[in-house]
């Protein structure tokens, strides 16, 4: 049952393998079972890269499904319609094509087996490069929110400056005022004359000037620290929302040039193994000798061509010899008197009908 199973997915004919030696019949198993473990393992590599798509088991597993069906369909396909020549050469030629197809399909099979083969490695990289886009995305971010907060710390500093300013005339009037109460500056007279209460009174109204710049620019300062801290909130708003789109980076594009990051060799050698399984039975049968079933098989397909050609040139005789009977009776019908006499007659007759219609329609234009 297991070997009849084997040789339905080699695509061999089953009746012609009947009439042939065990041999035959486990070489053909052999390639069928072959055929069978490949779409076997062309399920998982698909049930695996699409649960990365869907994250959703029984919907990868459906797909995977579909898409070993396929895979085995192909490589019987391509197996099936290999077939022995008397030339080597017209052989290569033959399955070169499917060569070519099974060389793809191994890269499709292999490509998920590779994904979860150097899962631990990919995660290690998409670490990396999720956080140098998060690094990135902040930086990026920043470039929007950066030049106002620079401007208003700018505006806050511009204010403190000319507090500062303003701090320093006023203890410079100070120290001019007390200068000259003391005697040592100014009029260099001891006491409280004129000019010190002058000097005072200039005093007191840049102190007064002082303390209303002081309460005006704080409260401009107060609403520059408020927008800032605004902004930055925004910020870090923005920052947030943005972080689930790169934590979810991990999808199956990310894990596959992830894996293009990693050393070439153990990829390859993988590669080079689904490769080898997916053309053996190509090369089994290319490589084999012709044997029974291929004889008979060959057989068979002459006698078919036979047939349809003899069949062919049968209807082009019958076609030929139709034609000169028909160019002979149509001949010696065209020699008989009676007959030209009759269409004679029946032209002479059209011919009058045509007249009297021309007639009447001139007459009654006229």
């Amino acid at each position: 049952m297991l070997q009849r199973f084997f040789i339905f997915c080699s695509g061999a004919d089953t009746d012609i393998l009947e009439e042939c030696a065990p041999g035959e019949r486990t070489k053909y198993a052999g390639i069928g079972a072959t055929v069978f473990f490949t779409a076997v393992m062309a399920t998982i590599a698909a049930s695996y890269a699409l649960f990365t798509v869907f994250d959703t088991l029984y919907t990868a597993i459906f797909f995977g499904i579909i898409w070993g069906f396929l895979i085995f369909n192909l490589d019987r396909f391509i197996v099936s319609t290999i077939k022995k020549r008397n030339n080597f050469f017209d052989e290569i030629i033959q399955a070169s094509p499917r060569i070519a197809l099974a060389i793809i399909i191994a890269i499709v099979i292999s490509k998920p087996l590779e994904l979860k083969i150097f899962e631990k490695e990919i995660n290690q990289v998409l670490l990396e490069e999720k956080n140098d886009m998060t690094l990135a995305n902040k930086d990026q971010l920043a470039l929007q929110y950066t030049p106002t907060i620079e401007a208003l710390n700018s505006e806050i500093e511009t204010l403190k400056n000319e507090i500062t300013s303003k701090e320093t005339e006023v203890n410079a009037l100070y120290d001019t005022y007390i200068a000259e109460a003391e005697g040592r500056a100014g009029t260099e007279i001891l006491g409280k004359g004129p000019v010190y209460k002058e000097k005072r009174e200039k005093h007191d109204a840049e102190l007064a000037a002082l303390q209303e710049l002081r309460a005006n620019n704080a409260a401009k300062i107060e609403a520059s620290e408020a927008q800032i801290a605004l902004l930055a909130a925004e910020y870090q708003t923005k920052v947030a929302e943005t972080q689930p789109v790169i934590d979810g980076f991990d999808g199956l594009m990310a894990r596959v040039n992830a894996l293009g990051k990693l050393p070439l060799l153990p990829s390859l050698f993988i590669f080079l193994l689904f490769l080898a399984i997916e053309t053996s039975p190509i090369f089994a049968k290319l490589l084999s000798p012709k044997g029974a079933y291929d004889l008979k098989l060959e057989e068979q397909e002459s006698a078919l061509k036979s047939w349809v050609n003899q069949q062919k040139t049968q209807r082009e005789v019958l076609v030929t010899t139709d034609r000169d009977v028909n160019n002979r009776v149509y001949a010696d019908i065209a020699e008989e008197q009676e007959l030209y006499d009759y269409k004679r007659k029946k032209a002479r007759e059209l011919m009058q009908m045509q007249a009297d219609a021309f007639y009447k329609k001139q007459k009654s234009v006229l």
